[in-house]
């Protein structure tokens, strides 16, 4: 299988003097991109420079996430696309292990590999870990990690499994599926776009899979930290906005009700931990979720899946320490 990998660089030339020469040393066979999202460091002229062997798409300004991987892809040919964020280091043979389960699962469209802690190796990362699901009320989460709780790898997911999501810091994705599904949603900027894309691919009636039998390391936090507002603000709306576009009819009705009223508690919570604007962008994300409620209605699935989730209910993980 012809295969790319795409790098979404924002002034981001510490990471890829880091991180670049492993991707280009460990991904034989494959073509390397970075799509430069405006930066204004001098990162695309250190890379001009120091590999030449890697392809440069350059966009007009800084797109985020979601657009500035939609418009970048557009100039990519290969059958799998290989979205990595500039901040993983990626191992031997990250790439053949997938691309042998591409071949032997039928109608799997996305695939993540392992993601462990750059810093503490031996555990989880917070971004990915073994994996994405969400819960009854749509909370997203990920085998190795529940809210901020992150397991240690002893094993537990050695495994090939079906999953829900697959993290965008390493993200492969058939290039055709990419596109049947006009990619990312760019309305969300930045956060739980994969989530979205992920849910409206199984609608389709595809597979998303993980397997242990390659791993990379990934720093986390690179653009946006946990304690950003912003991301908060991203969090929240995209959340509910993905909820209301996937989410079969019955299950709206209640799960979002519940879900504002939980995310006010949340905000809440966030302002006492954080400070004052971590509640406001709780709030901002609500209002960014009723302003892009009109498009979102329209972009609504025709078909949604009732698997949609893994019966748990963090919120009791939350309230009471265990999961039910």
């Amino acid at each position: 299988m012809k295969v790319a990998i795409a790098l979404l660089n924002f002034n981001g030339k510490k990471h890829m003097e880091t991180f670049l020469p492993g991707v280009i040393k460990y991904s034989e066979g494959a073509e390397v991109y970075v799509i430069d999202n405006g930066s204004t460091d001098d990162s695309m002229a250190w890379l001009e420079k120091s590999h030449r062997e890697v392809k440069i798409i350059r966009n007009a300004k800084n797109f985020g996430f979601a657009k500035g991987y939609n418009e970048g892809l557009k100039h990519v040919d290969a059958e799998v696309y290989v979205l990595l964020n500039s901040d993983v280091e990626v191992t031997e043979n990250w790439i053949s292990e997938i691309i042998r389960l591409f071949l032997s699962v039928q109608d799997v469209a996305v695939i993540q590999p392992k993601i462990l802690d750059y810093h503490k190796r031996e555990y989880f990362e917070y971004a990915g870990g073994a994996g994405g699901f969400l819960d009854n009320l749509g909370y997203p989460y990920c085998r190795g990690r529940i809210f901020d709780s992150v397991e240690k790898d002893t094993g537990q997911y050695d495994d090939a499994a079906e999953i829900f999501w697959a993290s965008g810091c390493a993200f492969f994705v058939r290039s055709k599926v990419f596109w049947e599904h006009n990619g990312f949603d760019e309305r969300y900027f930045a956060h739980q776009e994969e989530i979205d894309l992920c849910w409206r691919i199984i609608n389709s009636g595809k597979k998303i899979y993980y397997t242990h039998r390659s791993s990379v390391y990934h720093i986390g936090g690179g653009t946006l930290q946990k304690s950003n507002p912003k991301k908060t603000y991203l969090n929240i709306r995209n959340n509910l906005t993905t909820l209301l576009k996937n989410l079969p009819l019955g299950a709206v009705f209640y799960v979002l009700p519940l879900r504002l009223i939980l995310d006010g508690c949340t905000g809440i919570f966030l302002g006492l931990k954080y400070g004052p604007t971590h509640f406001l962008a709780v709030i901002r994300g609500h209002f960014g979720f009723y302003t892009l409620l009109p498009e979102t209605l329209k972009k609504r699935a025709a078909k949604q899946t009732k698997n949609y989730y893994q019966k748990k209910w963090l919120i009791l993980k939350f309230l009471l320490g265990k999961l039910v």
